[in-house]
């Protein structure tokens, strides 16, 4: 068994026999551009990539391959992949797209969303809260990604599901790229609200709402400041003490 199958893909969750060493190389990559480990312009060097995660070059390239569909990975002809790095004008196309994208969702979840979704919203708002409390930003950077996703969830629509997954990573990028604070991100009190008036199945006020949290979301934006590209080994260093 390879070190990447011995490691959890997160400490919090269980591992899922069902996933694919390509779908747990992926799982963490994602995690980090979620959690803003892996800042934009960072080099995805597939070879050390393959000693982190102990699998071959083929695997990782078809991680790379999958988050660059996603839009969140840049595979350069014959230089190799990095992290996505929006420009202004992407950045605000993308926000565009994510408004369309919220609203819609929102709409759907308030006519499909299920008790146990709603609980499990919950719960992450939870834990988002705790990660808030206990200063870890990363974490409570990627609670509130998943916060989103899970909503595209409740719409019952895969193909919203899917373009929400790949919005909200390259939403992190340009937060990492752009935010003016880095203290702050999704509020949780809109978090719960959202789900308050979701479960009620009030359309209006969800649309409302979300409204309302995208543009809090977007004002924290100054569309110049940039960020660094960190060290592959540092950021997945977790992955490399499970390994040990």
């Amino acid at each position: 068994m390879t070190g990447l199958l011995k490691a959890t893909h997160k400490k919090n969750k269980p591992t899922n026999p069902k996933l694919t060493q390509d779908d747990i190389v992926y799982g963490h990559i994602f995690d980090a551009i979620l959690e803003q480990r892996l800042p934009p312009g960072t080099k995805l060097s597939e070879e050390a990539l393959g000693e982190i995660f102990g699998v071959s070059r083929t695997i990782i390239r078809r991680a790379l391959l999958r988050l660059s569909v996603e839009q969140v990975v840049s595979t350069r002809p014959n230089r190799g992949s990095i992290v996505a790095s929006p420009s202004v004008e992407e950045a605000m196309q993308i926000l565009k797209a994510r408004e369309v994208m919220e609203l819609a969702i929102v709409e759907l979840a308030a006519e499909n969303a299920t008790s146990e979704q709603i609980a499990k919203c919950r719960i992450m708002v939870a834990e988002e809260q705790e990660a808030i409390a206990q200063n870890d930003t990363g974490r409570s950077i990627r609670l509130s990604g998943e916060f989103h996703i899970e909503l595209a969830a409740m719409a019952n629509n895969l193909p919203l599901m899917s373009f929400q997954r790949s919005l909200v990573s390259q939403c992190s990028l340009i937060i990492a790229l752009y935010e003016s604070s880095k203290k702050t991100n999704c509020s949780c009190d809109e978090h719960t609200q959202l789900l308050d008036v979701i479960e009620a199945g009030d359309k209006a006020s969800a649309i409302a709402l979300m409204k309302t949290h995208l543009d809090h979301i977007n004002s924290k934006l100054n569309l110049q400041d940039e960020n660094n590209a960190q060290d592959l080994h540092a950021v997945f260093s977790n992955v490399v003490k499970k390994k040990a």
